[in-house]
């Protein structure tokens, strides 16, 4: 161990015990990455150093999971997250795992599905707040709520980039290791591994023991597996086995704002040949996203969106979104061929995507029929469905005198659904005034 990676524990276990804030709990956002893997290591081994009745401060391993997480890391993650819960048992350690996953009304495929949302790109990044941001927050809200404040650990490291580089100088209190939380109020972030370069990290997981228990040589694979060729890190190691690996990002399958997968291709390329169909749903995802066909002239909130040359810019068409969810079925039927218990879509989501489509007054498609069509076999949404006819039927019963009507009240809850979504009443009334008067011209 070097005197470096030394002196940092050293630090950890200084900073632990500090006792003006021992009560301020320390939350590790932990991905099962090499940097998140190095930084719970160390302070799993300061805590260690401290003596039983020291050891006062709660630490939290804070693991979000975005339901469309690469399966493999998933797999690794969902193992390690285990080891570490019964290590922390055995060894007497403060530590404590904690699972976050969106909200069912926040998770891609409901909001890409349900209510139409166009892919993420970077002009519109709407996943990363719904799915990533928000459920962690959620978490430190509660501990600050609780505890008057929380200490975040993070793995970030200056040489990893400039930009974020730049982000730990610019939040940092000179002369201090904790820096205030740009976000959250009564919450300080500590980076203890920030100066730490590329090979210490590696060294870390390499050729010091899991304190947990865990084949760190498991992740290392992963890694070199998902290197493409020009994504390739030298290692500092002991064991001249370990090839070159790579410093490839692992997030969701579902990405469609970077331009490739350079990880998952390369885990494709490299026998895992099973998960090429999530690539070539992603691709789709990609090459279809700005076909005007499937974009309405209009977004959620109604706001005009038709570009210059006449194309449609708004959210995906009812028909777009019944053709993804079924090309999204047949995907998860095919990876399900090698991996049975994998699901790329929940029932809870069906479920949520077929309120929406009620509430959207989409009533030319049915999950139900969807899922039928594909697995050959009836999804539990029989309640959902008979209550959808009931309102169909009664609204067309009240309109059977003027079918207009069904039209014109159908586009008014449209309108009202949309600002209340998004907390805008704000011209709502003339926004209603102006549908019924076309409405009026219309039938004069």
């Amino acid at each position: 161990m070097s005197n470096r990676i030394k002196h940092i524990i050293s630090e950890i276990e200084d900073q632990y015990l500090l006792s003006e804030d021992f009560k301020r709990p320390w939350i590790i956002g932990f991905s099962g990455g090499k940097d998140s893997t190095a930084l719970l290591q160390l302070v799993w081994l300061a805590i260690k150093g401290v003596a039983p009745e020291l050891r006062q401060r709660k630490v939290y391993v804070v693991s979000n999971d975005t339901l469309v997480e690469n399966p493999i890391i998933v797999d690794y993650l969902t193992g390690v997250l285990e080891k570490i819960e019964q290590a922390a048992v055995e060894q007497g350690l403060p530590i404590e795992v904690q699972k976050t996953i969106p909200r069912l009304e926040d998770s891609f495929w409901v909001n890409i599905v349900g209510r139409g949302y166009p892919v993420p790109n970077n002009a519109f990044r709407w996943c990363t707040d719904k799915m990533k941001i928000k459920p962690t927050s959620r978490f430190i809200t509660e501990q600050v709520a609780e505890n008057g404040t929380a200490i975040i650990l993070l793995g970030t490291r200056s040489s990893e980039s400039a930009q974020r580089a730049k982000s730990i100088k610019r939040h940092e209190i000179r002369g201090k290791r904790l820096t205030k939380h740009p976000h959250h109020h009564n919450t300080f972030v500590y980076a203890p591994i920030k100066e730490l370069i590329l090979e210490e990290v590696w060294y870390i997981i390499n050729s010091m023991s899991s304190p947990w228990n865990a084949n760190n040589s498991e992740l290392f694979k992963i890694y070199s597996d998902a290197s493409a060729d020009d994504y390739e890190c030298p290692t500092m190691v002991t064991d001249k086995a370990h090839t070159s690996c790579g410093q490839s990002r692992f997030g969701c399958w579902t990405c469609t704002v970077v331009k490739e997968d350079k990880s998952m291709s390369a885990l494709v390329d490299k026998g895992q040949e099973w998960l090429r169909p999530l690539l070539d749903l992603r691709q789709s995802l990609v090459d279809k996203r700005n076909v005007s066909k499937n974009r309405m002239p209009t977004r959620r909130n109604g706001q005009h969106a038709v570009t210059e040359d006449g194309q449609n810019q708004g959210n995906y068409t009812e028909k777009y979104r019944r053709d993804l969810l079924e090309e999204i079925l047949i995907t998860q039927k095919k990876i399900q061929e090698t991996k049975p218990k994998l699901d790329l879509i929940t029932n809870q989501e069906l479920v949520a995507i077929q309120v929406i489509w009620n509430r959207d007054l989409n009533f030319n498609y049915k999950v139900s029929n969807i899922y039928n069509k594909v697995y050959n076999k009836e999804i539990e949404m029989k309640a959902i469905d008979e209550k959808l006819q009931k309102e169909i039927d009664l609204l067309k019963d009240v309109c059977k005198d003027n079918p207009s009507d069904y039209d014109l009240i159908q586009e008014l809850l449209i309108m009202q659904k949309n600002k209340a979504l998004l907390n805008r009443k704000r011209g709502l009334k003339d926004d209603m005034e102006r549908v019924i008067e076309k409405y009026l011209k219309k039938e004069a």
